[in-house]
């Protein structure tokens, strides 16, 4: 699968670009800074009309606005809750893939686990109103089985 990148490891900017055409469009500061690479897969469309998010389980440098060949090895659900004038209350479940530059060799441990979770948990702190909660991490299957569905 091919990984686009949106967000560097370590930095605390949320780049926004459109997630068909890959047109940068801006960044905007977050509450947290991004424990692993984080981006997008590909030619999917997830159930809020956007790529279906993954985050790169990898100590390498990988910069934002460039592809990568990547392996599914997890998924970690994700449920946002947040307010607005028109809906109220509005739920959302979500999926980030967990992969591996291909060709490497990883395994989800439990101090990446809790990085993710830490990170999801806080990343919009700042924003009022909104609140995340990490759910399961499920095995490569499950990731695989989510890729397909999202598929275009």
């Amino acid at each position: 699968m091919r990984v686009f990148i949106e967000n560097e490891a370590g930095s605390n900017q949320k780049n926004l670009y459109n997630e068909k055409t890959l047109e940068y469009k801006k960044a905007v500061t977050v509450s947290r800074e991004y424990p692993y690479p984080y981006g997008f897969i590909l030619d999917t469309t997830s159930g809020d009309g956007d790529n279906l998010d993954c985050f790169v389980i990898t100590s390498k440098k990988l910069e934002a606005g460039k592809v990568y060949d990547c392996e599914p090895v997890g998924l970690m659900e994700q449920i946002e809750s947040a307010w607005s004038p028109e809906k109220g209350n509005v739920m959302e479940e979500d999926h980030n893939v967990l992969a591996s530059l291909a060709g490497e060799q990883i395994e989800v441990t439990e101090d990446a686990k809790v990085k993710l979770a830490d990170f999801v948990s806080h990343v919009f702190d700042h924003l009022e109103g909104k609140a995340v909660k990490v759910g399961a991490f499920l095995d490569k299957s499950a990731a695989e089985q989510e890729i397909e569905k999202t598929q275009d």
